[in-house]
C-alpha cells in the first residue's frame, strides 16, 4: 500500500478541514496518508516529526496556496522547515517524482514555491475539485498509469495490424461487471447534524480496471441515466482504478434506488464503449486495406517503368 505525507500551511479552519477531508478520501482509496492533525500530538518534537514523515513516506503531497508559497520561499515556520528538508532530499536522491504538488488555491504562479516551478502538478483548486484530476493523482501513487501502446513495425512493411496479446483481446471483448459492494471500504457518516452528514461513500468492485474513456462514459451515464427514481443523485459517481464510488449516499439508498440506476449506467457504458472500439477497429481495417492497395499499385506501376 502506498504511503503519503501531506505538507500544507495552517491558514484557517476551512483550509485545515479541506486537507483533513482530502486525506480521509485518500485513505479510503488505498493510500496510507499521514497529516499532522492526526499523527502529531502535544509534546512531540515537530521538526523531528516533519523530517521523519517526509523521509519515510513514498510520496509527499504538497498542497500549494499563495500562503504556502510565501512561507516556503521565505523559510517561515514549519512549512519553511519542510521546504528545506524536501529540497535537500531531492538534491541528495534526485527522486523528483516523490514530491507531487497539488494546487489548492490561486494560480500556479501565485501558489507554487520557487523550487516546484517546473513540476507537473495536480489541479484540485475547483470546488468541488475535478474527479479526473483526483483520479490522475490516485493512479500515479498506485503505479497503475496506462502504459504507452507498443511500437509497431516500420510503416512500409506493415501487412497486418500489430498483434494484440490473446488475453488483451479477450478482455476487450468482455463487458465490465459490478461484482459487489466493497464492505470494508464503506466510510462512516459524520452524523453531526449538518446537511448531508448522514451520507457516506460506498465503493463497488468492478470485474476489471477500465480505461479512462470507459470511466468517463460510466460517469456520464450515471449523471444522465435513461431512467431514474426521484432519489437519484447525479454528480456523486466516480471511477477509481477497478472501483466505482458513490460519494454521498447510503447502503439503503443503493438497495432501494441506486442499484438499478447503476446497472443501467453500466450497460450503457459497456454498449457505447464497445461501439467506439468497433468503429475504431473498422476504421483501422479500412485504412490498412487502403494502404495495402496503394502499396500493391505502387509495386505494379514501378515494375512497369523500365529505363532500358
Amino acid at each position: 500500500m502506498p504511503k503519503a505525507f501531506i505538507s500544507y500551511s495552517w491558514e484557517d479552519e476551512e483550509h485545515r478541514t479541506w486537507v483533513r477531508e482530502f486525506a480521509t478520501r485518500l485513505r479510503t482509496d488505498g493510500i496510507e496518508t499521514t497529516i499532522d492533525q492526526w499523527n502529531a500530538i502535544p509534546g512531540d518534537q515537530l521538526p523531528a516529526f516533519m523530517e521523519s514523515a517526509i523521509r519515510s513516506n513514498d510520496y509527499v503531497l504538497i498542497v500549494c496556496t499563495p500562503k504556502y508559497k510565501q512561507k516556503t520561499d521565505n523559510r517561515q515556520g514549519g512549512v519553511g522547515y519542510e521546504g528545506d528538508i524536501m529540497t535537500a532530499e531531492v538534491f541528495e536522491s534526485s527522486n523528483h517524482r516523490k514530491f507531487i504538488p497539488v494546487l489548492r488555491k490561486g494560480s500556479w504562479s501565485e501558489s507554487a514555491p520557487t523550487w516546484l516551478g517546473g513540476k507537473y502538478f495536480i489541479d484540485l483548486s475547483a470546488s468541488p475539485y475535478s474527479e479526473e484530476n483526483y483520479r490522475d493523482l490516485l493512479v500515479t501513487m498506485h503505479g497503475v498509469r496506462n502504459p504507452p501502446p507498443p511500437v509497431g513495425k516500420p510503416f512500409s512493411t506493415v501487412k497486418t495490424r500489430p498483434a494484440v496479446p490473446h488475453q488483451e483481446k479477450k478482455d476487450e471483448m468482455q463487458d465490465i461487471r459490478i461484482e459487489g459492494v466493497i464492505a470494508d471500504q464503506v466510510t462512516t457518516p459524520r452524523m453531526d447534524g449538518t446537511a448531508g452528514s448522514a451520507l457516506y461513500r460506498v465503493p463497488f468492485k468492478l470485474s476489471r480496471r477500465p480505461d479512462r474513456e470507459w470511466a468517463d462514459l460510466l460517469v456520464k451515464n450515471w449523471n444522465r441515466p435513461s431512467s431514474y427514481s426521484l432519489m437519484h443523485r447525479p454528480g456523486i459517481a466516480s471511477v477509481v482504478g477497478d472501483t466505482i464510488v458513490l460519494d454521498g449516499t447510503t447502503l439503503d439508498e443503493v438497495k432501494r434506488y441506486h442499484r438499478d440506476t447503476l446497472k443501467l449506467a453500466l450497460a450503457a457504458a459497456n454498449r457505447q464503449y464497445n461501439e467506439l472500439q468497433a468503429n475504431r477497429l473498422a476504421a483501422a481495417e479500412r485504412e490498412r486495406a487502403r494502404i495495402e492497395a496503394h502499396r500493391a499499385d505502387v509495386a505494379k506501376q514501378a515494375g512497369d517503368i523500365s529505363f532500358d
